[in-house]
């Protein structure tokens, strides 16, 4: 069953976080993810608990996957330029 990986992230430093966007995306791919939103025009019709930032979406062949990218090796690095460049929150769906 596929798994979306779901993040909202107020970037700090454009500049850094691009180098983050490339590097990041080569990891997701290798995990099987593909991206489905990045960043695009983001409207709130209905924003009581939340109002996104920056969203990202991207499907995973499995929730194992997503997870496996998360705690990777190759990703402990990139995932640390995001974490000085940018504030982020993210969660993990089951798809149907």
């Amino acid at each position: 069953m596929a798994a979306y990986l779901v993040v909202d992230t107020k970037i700090k430093n454009d500049e850094a976080y691009e180098e983050y966007k490339l590097r990041a995306k080569l990891i997701v791919e290798s995990y099987g993810g593909e991206y489905l939103a990045r960043g695009g025009n983001t409207t709130a019709p209905e924003n009581e608990l939340w109002t996104p930032t920056r969203l990202v979406v991207i499907r995973f062949p499995s929730r194992q996957n997503a997870e496996d990218f998360l705690s990777s090796d190759e990703y402990a690095p990139v995932k640390a330029i995001r974490h000085k460049n940018a504030e982020t929150t993210m969660c993990i769906i089951d798809g149907m």
